[in-house]
């Protein structure tokens, strides 16, 4: 017990342990997802308990302006390392700047990262070659390689396990920095043993910040004096240590969570154990909880709140993980005094998946999950990085398509496509239309773009195809001949299959090829041109023809109209709506010369005028296409012969 006069001191003291670490100034409101589990109801005075936690950019500031661990009284470890260029050498030393390995076949991007690596007191070395890498590894002994993804002789993911299979470089940090989207080939580079990923363009602030710390995360796990800077009663590691490991861990995302971990009723506690006996009770709760986050990273933020960093945790186990904690706390029985009793924890945590720029936006995103878990019968929430409207409905047309797609609720409208020196060959655009549960129709657009979300864009190209062929079937059994212009996605010409699929669909209906033409975007067809000169090789063969749509006129598309054995070509919308302009007429006179050349057939798209239509057939276009000709309908009804302009 205090002496005389040391009781105020004593409740003094008590007051600033407890106060708050920070109040965030300025706290975004962040949405939440609450998790179901199974937990005792919470009380409104529980509901009442806060605790509050240090905002952004106070953790860096705390974290570089605390103070080592004290060290035991034998052989002192080093101080843990911070995240920042390497120390200052002692007088009279010269300073070890970190080395890093540049591989990197692109100028200049090998002189960017260079300059910036440099620029920030490292020393960085660039190996355009693949063949003189393992050389420079033996030169240089780098504290880090940093390398593309994509280079000519061994590429990345190979060079990355030829590098592994040499101990001494082992567990040499390598980060790849390539601008790759293919999920597929940044999992083969993991599994290989590569580090991280950097997403080109990189700012030199993040590559800095993430090569640093990588560094210091592979130095420290190197180091045996991690375990030196643990709380000496609970295992728990420090808050400055936890604080170094957030620092290295959440900038640029990753398997992995942060989670807030509760104690409710601590002022009930309190009241009736006291102070000293709710320290206890605290410190046993913590070394409870280090035995049950098991590997993961632990540690005490203040009185009644702990926090877990479970790296490499998937987002799919992060929900049972929160429960394990939740429970292995609620479940266990503590000893205050005589008394025996149980604790309830509430437990919130934020994804780092969703990749977090710093570590307090992370733990921020934590706090507020922790906030909703209070309030939740079930004491578990997870953050949600907050949806906007637009991608809000999106979601919601997602959901309306798959609907739409399990009973068959896609439909198609028609848009003659007329010969502007009149005919009687009749032939239409098949055009995606989805009418939702308001009612409401949407285009091709925005289906597409809601298919693209879930992954369903071959099943709503192949449900069009369907559609399109069943109405050729139709027409030739009322012996009307017809041809259909069907966009489809690029990815789907290029599924493994389709062709078989689109020539055996075709042959079953008794559909002649030749009454099919496959519209493709230029813009996706000089992105996926090899992919499809296979689809097309196949389609010759049952005449089948092509379209490429949204032609415009330059050397890329130029070159692409004698690469695909295109039958025709759909003007660019952008022809039809600027044709006041002179350069715009210019340019189209010299598509369609080029396009007629080839022998291809020029369609104008988007014609909504007479003048407009008047100015493209005495350009040379073939046919037009648009609301000026017939507004896209339901029905294949259309008197082609009356049509001469």
């Amino acid at each position: 017990m205090p002496g005389p006069g040391g009781v105020e001191r004593f409740a003094w003291l008590r007051r600033q342990a407890t106060r708050p670490i920070i109040r965030r100034a300025a706290r975004a409101r962040l949405p939440v997802h609450v998790l179901s589990g199974k937990v005792s109801a919470v009380s409104d005075a529980d509901n009442r308990q806060r605790a509050e936690f240090p905002p952004a950019g106070y953790w860096r500031r705390w974290c570089g302006d605390a103070a080592p661990p004290e060290p035991p009284r034998a052989d002192p470890p080093p101080a843990p390392a911070q995240v920042a260029p390497p120390p200052a050498a002692a007088p009279g030393q010269q300073a070890e700047p970190w080395r890093v390995l540049v591989v990197e076949d692109d100028p200049s991007q090998a002189l960017f990262a260079e300059s910036v690596l440099n620029g920030a007191g490292m020393q960085a070395q660039v190996v355009s070659v693949t063949s003189e890498v393992m050389g420079a590894l033996e030169q240089l002994r780098p504290d880090l390689v940093l390398m593309d993804l994509h280079m000519p002789g061994l590429d990345g993911a190979e060079l990355t396990a030829l590098i592994r299979q040499r101990p001494e470089f082992a567990t040499t940090p390598i980060v790849f920095l390539t601008g790759d989207e293919d999920p597929e080939r940044r999992f083969e580079a993991l599994d290989l043993g590569a580090d991280d990923f950097l997403r080109k363009p990189v700012r030199p602030k993040h590559l800095v910040s993430a090569v640093q710390n990588r560094i210091v995360r592979a130095r420290a796990l190197q180091s045996p004096a991690g375990a030196s800077h643990r709380h000496p009663a609970t295992g728990l590691h420090t808050r400055p240590q936890m604080l170094q490991m957030l620092n290295a861990t959440v900038p640029g995302g990753g398997d992995g969570a942060v989670f807030f971990v509760e104690i409710a009723g601590v002022a009930a506690l309190r009241d009736r154990f006291g102070y000293a006996a709710l320290e206890t009770l605290l410190t046993d709760a913590g070394r409870r909880l280090g035995e049950i986050a098991g590997e993961h990273a632990a540690s005490r933020l203040n009185d009644n709140t702990f926090l877990v960093l479970a790296t490499g945790l998937a987002s799919g186990a992060q929900p049972a993980f929160a429960r394990q904690l939740r429970d292995g706390l609620g479940g266990h029985v503590f000893a205050v005094g005589e008394e025996q009793l149980r604790l309830r924890a509430v437990v919130g945590f934020a994804d780092l998946a969703q990749r977090f720029d710093d570590p307090g936006h992370a733990l921020s995103a934590a706090e507020e999950a922790l906030r909703a878990a209070r309030g939740h019968v079930h004491g578990i929430a997870a953050w949600e990085r907050p949806v906007p409207v637009e991608d809000q409905a999106l979601a919601a047309l997602a959901e309306e398509l798959r609907d739409a797609l399990a009973t068959g609720g896609l439909q198609t409208a028609f848009q003659p496509i007329v010969a502007v020196a009149g005919g009687n060959e009749a032939q239409f655009q098949v055009l995606l239309r989805m009418r939702d549960s308001q009612g409401i129709e949407h285009a091709a657009g925005q289906v597409l773009a809601a298919a693209a979300r879930i992954g369903a864009t071959i099943d709503v190209d192949r449900r069009v195809m369907e559609i399109a062929i069943g109405a050729l079937r139709r027409q030739k059994l009322e012996n009307r001949a017809l041809r259909l212009f069907v966009t489809q996605a690029p990815t789907t010409l290029a599924h493994q299959g389709h062709a078989q699929w689109l020539l055996q669909s075709l042959a079953e209906a008794g559909v002649d090829g030749g009454s099919l033409v496959v519209d493709v975007r230029q813009e996706d067809a000089l992105v996926h041109a090899l992919s499809l000169q296979e689809f097309c090789r196949e389609m010759v063969a049952g005449g089948v023809q092509l379209c490429l749509s949204q032609y415009s006129y330059g050397p890329e598309a130029n070159a692409l109209l004698g690469q695909l054995p295109l039958g025709y070509v759909r003007l660019a919308a952008r022809y039809s709506s600027q044709l006041h302009e002179p350069a715009v007429r210019d340019e189209m006179r010299s598509a369609i010369d080029h396009a007629h050349r080839l022998g291809l057939q020029v369609i104008g798209q988007q014609v909504e005028d007479a003048q407009s239509a008047a100015t493209l057939w005495m350009t040379g276009v073939d046919f037009i296409q648009g609301n000026l000709v017939q507004r896209p309908a339901g029905e294949l009804e259309f008197d082609f012969h009356n049509s001469v302009l």
